[in-house]
């Protein structure tokens, strides 16, 4: 049981850091778009933020579970299988990107509008003023928003395990739920949650030095 177990939480650490990484890197394209066409941005272009606003929205409406299913011919294009746990990244990244491009965009455009209008006053110039002004003076909420994104993913994980994407969501399902034995329900929750609060700890103790 243990040796399970060890084997679920690394599955899940696997899949949570990569998709992680991924959807922030992707997630940082509508961000950056969505701040300068706003109404308040660099470059304003109310049709441009309109649409892709809306399309942000839909996207992060979708129910994980339903978006697994849907994009199984993507998922298997993309790492060549279905089913796993390196599959199992490709829906996860998927569903996160659209939240990464709001809360990214949230986290941007709640810059001091001072700040913005002293760099254009000094001859700064977009690119300029959206990474030393936008990025610089965003830090600290942008990681708020990373923490909350993992923690967001460590809960998509679990659902994972539904169709075979492995980590400790598998585990609860398959002897947890399935078998009825309650105490691979209560470890595999207790282990859950305790990489929930270690992450939102060290993460409000970076966003308390960084601001």
């Amino acid at each position: 049981m243990q040796a399970m177990i060890l084997k679920a939480t690394q599955e899940t650490l696997y899949m949570v850091f990569w998709s992680t990484v991924f959807s922030v890197i992707l997630g940082l394209i509508p961000a950056v778009i969505l701040t300068l066409t706003a109404p308040d941005g660099l470059k304003p272009n109310k049709p441009v933020y309109e649409v892709l606003s809306f399309i942000v929205n839909v996207l992060r409406s979708f129910p994980f579970i339903i978006l697994m299913v849907i994009i199984i011919p993507f998922t298997r294009l993309v790492a060549g299988k279905a089913i796993g746990t390196t599959a199992a990244i490709v829906p996860l990244t998927v569903s996160a990107v659209p939240y990464v491009g709001r809360m990214f965009e949230n986290a941007l455009r709640e810059t001091d509008p001072g700040v913005i209008e002293a760099a254009k006053s000094f001859g700064a110039g977009d690119m300029q003023i959206l990474f030393r002004v936008y990025f610089k003076e965003s830090v600290p909420r942008l990681l708020n928003a990373v923490v909350m994104l993992i923690i967001s993913l460590v809960g998509y994980s679990a659902m994972a395990g539904t169709i075979g994407g492995g980590g400790i969501g598998d585990i609860a399902i398959r002897y947890g739920y399935q078998q009825y034995k309650v105490d691979y329900l209560v470890i595999c929750s207790i282990i859950l949650i305790a990489f929930v609060q270690i992450v939102q700890t060290l993460g409000n103790y970076l966003y308390k030095k960084l601001s």
